[in-house]
């Protein structure tokens, strides 16, 4: 197990990015970048003990500094949607910056995403090599209210499990939703579409949405429809099944309501080729499926980016949850603490 740093870019400040490299005993490797709160890269053996890497991303610092991308990156103040870019606590409204037509998409426009997060520590631990990055979002930072002071812990353990761990705490009562934004494909191979790979999620429901992904209010149960994945199946078997949604996205960009409470297993995905096997495990009531279905540009080592190159797996409260009373959501108060830590455990068989 090791932890190392290496250049990685320069932002247009000047800001110089390292890149910190967690080497597991288990054999995973992350790489992570302090732009974003970024993993850059993820290697997990396969069956016969190759390693590749098994996100999409870029080779250049500038690319990902683009607007609209959140290729690895952490997403808030509230990642996914909030309608009209607007809410209200204890009757005062906020207005925040509108990037996804009229509607707030992972924070605004200049989101955690596209912030230069602190470094605040970086060690060998005994389950595995782990860095803490840390950030301030200024009251009124892209109209949210308070102080929000956040940390994220990155840390591979010797057992091939990524643990995501997040705190945060304010001095205004906000709205609070982070997740990462991985771009998975366990193949290894980012110009091969994710298809044949197979996805379980332990999930009855979906929030039914508009076509501008808002949510209804209401729950769409999956049993007998293309978001049914309680059973593992291939991701391509549906995605382009006749359902109005699935063809407005272009395949799936859907929460999913997850069975249970507490920490618990969420999804579950297989890829038959190399035998990379990944779990996700949360303690957060919903998750997204995107099967990214609008890419373009370069990826890593210059490979093009094609539709459907990966799938991604956000842990999340549900999106426009501010304006959804009914849906289990709390507005972070001062003096309380937020945090959860999800997992991405990977193996093979």
């Amino acid at each position: 197990m090791s932890i190392t740093t290496a250049p990685f870019g320069i932002l247009p400040d000047g800001a110089a990015v390292d890149r910190y490299i967690l080497c597991g005993a288990g054999g995973l490797r992350a790489e992570i970048i302090p732009f974003g709160c970024r993993i850059v890269r993820i290697y997990a053996p396969d069956r016969n003990g190759v390693s590749a890497n098994v996100i999409l991303g870029h080779d250049t610092l500038e690319e990902y500094a683009k607007a609209g991308d959140y290729q690895g990156a952490v997403c808030g103040r509230y990642a996914n949607r909030i309608s009209g870019a607007a809410f209200s606590i204890d009757g005062k409204t906020y207005t925040l910056e509108k990037n996804d037509g009229e509607n707030s998409l992972h924070g605004g426009p200049t989101g955690f995403s596209h912030r230069l997060w602190s470094v605040k520590d970086a060690s060998e631990t005994a389950e595995g090599p782990s860095v803490t990055f840390s950030y301030v979002s200024a009251d009124g930072e892209e109209g949210f209210p308070g102080n929000l002071s956040v940390e994220v812990t990155y840390t591979v353990t010797n057992k091939n499990d990524l643990r995501i761990a997040y705190r945060a705490k304010t001095d205004k009562a906000t709205v609070l939703n982070l997740t990462n934004h991985s771009f998975f494909n366990l193949s290894g191979d980012a110009s091969k579409p994710i298809f044949h790979q197979e996805l379980q999620i332990n999930a009855d429901a979906i929030t039914a949405a508009s076509d501008d992904l808002i949510p209804t209010g209401k729950l769409g149960p999956v049993a007998g429809t293309p978001y049914d994945f309680n059973e593992p199946k291939e991701i391509g078997r549906d995605m382009f099944a006749d359902d109005h949604l699935l063809q407005v996205c272009g395949g799936y960009d859907h929460n999913f309501v997850l069975r249970g409470e507490g920490m618990r297993k969420a999804a579950e995905a297989y890829d038959k080729a190399s035998g990379r096997v990944m779990e996700v495990y949360t303690d957060q009531p919903g998750m997204q499926l995107y099967t990214a279905n609008s890419l373009s540009g370069a990826g890593v080592d210059g490979v093009p980016l094609v539709d459907h190159g990966a799938f991604c797996l956000e842990t999340q409260v549900f999106p426009d949850s501010p304006h959804r009373p009914e849906f289990p959501f709390h507005y972070l108060q001062p003096g309380e603490a937020f945090a959860t830590a999800p997992v991405y455990s990977f193996r093979t068989r």
